[in-house]
């Protein structure tokens, strides 16, 4: 297989950009990730790639919760500020504001909707992500927006 049709052509498929948050007792953890879907109407499931290297992995694997949000057409910069490493000070995760959840993982006010998780399974893929199976437990949705995705952006991931 040709290396560089293969990542043109996994760079095809689409993908919404999130911003995915934890907490494990006094850290926490917050990335940008994309690689995410719905698994499974009852229960309600979602699953969502996460680099097993990342705080936030770290984070819900010892905590076993999480927070998905979704992030607005227009709200791109927000979404940059998760691609840094997680710096959590006066109530803040890297320069947004937080508040804690029903399952104590950190939602992010200004994004404008998000699904409360408690991880279900963490599947091992041998490779530098692991799926993670997320059950809903709570979802807010505070205003219509068109989600973003990595098509709107100049951002690659993929491949």
């Amino acid at each position: 297989m040709d290396a560089q049709t293969r990542r043109k052509t996994l760079r095809l498929l689409s993908n919404g950009v999130y911003v995915l948050t934890s907490r494990s007792e006094d850290r926490y953890g917050a990335a940008t990730v994309t690689w995410v879907s719905q698994a499974s109407f009852k229960p309600p499931l979602i699953m969502a790639a996460v680099r097993t290297d990342s705080n936030v992995f770290k984070c819900l694997a010892e905590s076993r919760s999480a927070v998905l949000h979704i992030v607005g057409d227009r709200q791109q910069e927000i979404a940059r500020r998760f691609f840094f490493p997680t710096h959590a000070v006066c109530g803040t995760i890297n320069g947004e504001a937080f508040m804690e959840g029903r399952t104590a993982a950190p939602v992010l006010p200004n994004l404008p909707a998000y699904i409360e998780c408690q991880v279900e399974r963490i599947v091992d893929t041998d490779g530098d992500h692991a799926v993670v199976i997320l059950r809903v437990v709570e979802a807010e949705c505070r205003d219509q927006v068109r989600p973003l995705t990595m098509a709107d952006t100049p951002w690659v991931y993929g491949g």
